[in-house]
């Protein structure tokens, strides 16, 4: 049997409802698939924050760098700035584990209305490849004059051959393994030295990947033709504001931004890779228990496939896409009247072989 050691962070709002829905279904999964989970559990939060200072203990990295991989529910609560919690333990998390792939993957499916009516089952199925890292979420910058009229913010984007080299490379492999399609995210035409600098790296390494058919949007036009024709996307390969925004846009294009999964990966697996839901922590539904799982569960089983276990991640997601292609049971959020267990037991029992 192979056991795998998770750490799981179940964070604010109804991260700590949906977390346990994907450990059931993670559990159910494995003693089909003679798998085992140990979970050991993390009480990092914005909560937490509000009672000692700190997101997580100063230590927190150390305690979590040998797990396997790692489970969050969601991160940040009224009271607590987003910058806080983000640079309180997300970012930190990313950079120091090396988790510079952030993996999205969108899908339309069947029983789930996009709000497009271009927006089909079996033909909107894309994943953006965001840098997680770098890019224009760098701490170089700060503010001068505060509290005056000449008060002023600077913010230094960081895009190293390194950093977008490797990211670039995972795009590419996956489009070797998908449909061979892939597009790059660019804004070279107004932002003077990074973008022209991310076209220059993609062009050097699409030569190394000639299987590839590859092309160049500007971001704004991308994000249009998202809405417009969200079909003719499969591989996208982007800057790490530029793949957070259509992240969201194409989650929403989906039909609900609450299904969406997210992998932070360390592809290199020296370090654990982060998988959570991309919705937020939803204060104003935490504690009813109506929470929609799927983003979680959707995450774990990116996890299981991250972990070396294709199988039992493709079973989940069959899972997911039956409960609704063939069943009435939704959350409200889809529009259903289902509760979080309710959903998480039908998707139990869709499982293949249960």
């Amino acid at each position: 049997m192979s056991s795998h050691h998770i750490a799981l962070i179940p964070g604010d709002g109804i991260g700590r409802e949906v977390v346990p829905a994907a450990c059931a279904v993670l559990d159910t999964v494995a003693a089909r698939h003679g798998l085992s989970f140990v979970y050991d559990e993390f009480d990092w939060s914005c909560d937490r924050y509000l009672q000692t200072g700190a997101m997580m203990p100063e230590d927190g990295l150390d305690r979590v760098r040998h797990h396997d991989a790692i489970l969050l529910g969601a991160v940040g609560y009224p009271g607590v700035p987003d910058h806080v919690s983000l640079w309180g333990l997300l970012i930190p998390m990313r950079r120091e584990f090396q988790q510079y792939v952030n993996l999205r993957p969108i899908r339309v499916f069947e029983g789930v209305a996009s709000p497009l009516r271009s927006a089909r089952p079996g033909e909107v199925d894309l994943v953006i490849v965001r840098e997680n890292v770098e890019g224009e979420y760098s701490e170089i910058g700060g503010r001068m004059y505060r509290g005056t009229p000449q008060e002023a913010a600077v913010q230094e984007s960081v895009f190293t051959r390194t950093g977008v080299t490797r990211l670039l490379d995972y795009g590419f492999d996956l489009a070797t393994r998908r449909s061979g399609r892939l597009t790059s995210a660019t804004k070279s035409n107004g932002i003077v030295h990074t973008m022209p600098f991310w076209d220059e790296l993609v062009r050097e390494r699409a030569a190394a990947y000639p299987s590839v058919i590859w092309d160049s949007e500007h971001i704004d036009a991308l994000a249009a033709k998202f809405v417009l024709s969200p079909d003719r996307f499969d591989v996208v390969v982007a800057s790490n504001l530029f793949g957070d925004i259509l992240s969201d846009l194409a989650a929403a294009v989906a039909g609900s931004i609450g299904i969406a999964p997210a992998a932070s990966l360390n592809p290199e697996r020296a370090f654990p890779s982060t998988f959570e839901p991309v919705h937020g922590s939803a204060p104003d539904i935490a504690g009813k228990g109506v929470a929609n799982p799927l983003g979680t569960i959707w995450s774990a089983s990116m996890m299981l496939e991250h972990l070396g276990h294709p199988e039992a991640g493709a079973d989940v997601l069959t899972a997911i896409s039956s409960v609704l292609a063939h069943s009435d049971v939704r959350t409200p959020d889809l529009g259903g009247t289902a509760d979080t267990t309710r959903f998480t037991e039908a998707v139990i029992g869709a499982l293949p072989g249960i």
